[in-house]
């Protein structure tokens, strides 16, 4: 098929959408389709067989597009209607392929081209708007709802990324047209070139070099993330492990590199700033303990399925958004509590029933969250929206 795809995301970024976006594109390209991508002037360029990438002009000179909703989304937005509208005027495309609030514009565009529309729901649009302290504005939502309500109805097919979505589009009345679609590729699973023992070594000496357990969390600072929750927790274990923390800016780091100053821990502390997504499995299979410390939201962190494969400890909070996937079978879960979540950190490193965890978590991912699997599931998605 030839697909034109919307995203409304700075493309590529190592970050939640993006990431997705980009095993969306490779998975389609394996398939044999061919995608003409539109997306924001910001972030790098990616080669695939079969895709065109088209930026657009950045007119207000936008370097830097925050996580979750912004007013600088606005003019981009309806800048990429007018650069998909134009396209369309061009080319005939056997789908549309949106991400987001770009759904939105998928629909008009269909109804006028007479085109099916895939929406990749990675989220629920009104909800966004809580979670990211965005408004609280009841006229707003209300308005977020009947356009989410309306992309949904007017789409053919929808990608959900997690069971809450799942759920959610079926109580909407939709559910015949989802496909559940977990983010559950990562980098390392497309790496000619894995992490060999010699690179793990490596980051473990220059890590903790006397010999300490590591704990890792991975990941942004957003506050729904909870990483001031880690790093209370940690302050009340700090003796037995070393804490890194991969992600996030010079910025982000101050705050807490304070706190753990204050929590006497500052020795034992180890931030890293954002790097390439490439690079985040070696740290991953350096550390003795993985955790998932989020606070709220209902997604399924990407993380927790290269976590699960890594076959290490997962110490994650016992909130919905973790336990869609973790149960107490696969990790050690905790409530949102500085003194209960160490203590489960406690027990992750040191206790042999969350090895056990541990191993049936690997086994779980090896089962379930494959590459086949993955791309049967596109092409249910895509065939579903194309069929006529």
């Amino acid at each position: 098929m030839k697909i034109l795809m919307l995203a409304p995301e700075p493309f590529f970024q190592p970050r939640g959408t993006p990431i997705s976006v980009y095993f969306r594109l490779k998975t389609l390209s394996d398939l044999g389709h061919t995608v003409d991508l539109i997306t924001y002037p910001t972030g790098e360029d990616v080669v695939f067989p079969g895709l065109l990438i088209r930026r657009l002009r950045n007119w207000l000179g936008i370097r830097k597009i925050k996580i979750g909703p912004s007013l600088v989304k606005l003019p981009l937005d309806a800048q990429m209607f007018g650069a998909a509208f134009g396209r369309l005027l061009r080319n005939r495309y056997d789908l549309i392929f949106s991400h987001e609030e770009a759904g939105f514009l998928g629909i008009i565009l269909g109804a006028v081209f007479s085109t099916p529309h895939l929406y990749d729901m990675h989220s629920s649009l009104p909800q966004q708007l809580t979670n990211f302290n965005f408004s609280r504005s009841a006229a707003l939502k209300a308005a977020f709802v009947g356009m989410e309500n309306l992309v949904l109805k007017r789409s053919r097919s929808v990608i959900v990324i997690c069971r809450d979505l799942l759920d959610y589009v079926r109580g909407l009345g939709f559910g015949d047209k989802a496909v559940f679609l977990e983010n559950i590729l990562d980098f390392n699973d497309f790496d000619p070139d894995p992490p060999g023992p010699a690179d793990i070594a490596a980051v473990r000496r220059e890590i903790a070099d006397n010999g300490e357990k590591i704990i890792l969390y991975a990941g942004n600072f957003e506050p729904y993330q909870g990483v001031p929750l880690l790093v209370e927790a940690f302050g009340r274990m700090r003796e037995r492990a070393v804490l890194l923390i991969v992600g996030g800016s010079k910025t982000d780091h101050e705050t807490v590199r304070k706190r753990a100053m204050e929590l006497g821990f500052a020795d034992r502390f180890v931030l890293v700033e954002k790097v390439p997504p490439q690079q985040v499995p070696v740290y991953i299979n350096a550390a003795d303990v993985l955790v998932s410390p989020r606070v709220s939201g209902t997604n399924t962190p990407l993380k927790i399925y290269a976590y699960l494969k890594s076959g290490r400890p997962i110490v994650a909070t016992d909130l919905w958004t973790n336990t869609q996937v973790l149960t107490e079978d696969v990790a050690v879960l905790a409530p949102p509590d500085p003194e209960k979540f160490g203590a489960a950190l406690d027990f992750a490193l040191i206790s042999k029933e969350a090895k056990r965890r541990a191993k049936a978590g690997a086994e779980l991912a090896a089962r379930e969250y494959t590459y086949p699997r993955y791309k049967e599931k596109i092409t249910a998605a895509v065939e579903r929206a194309a069929r006529r």
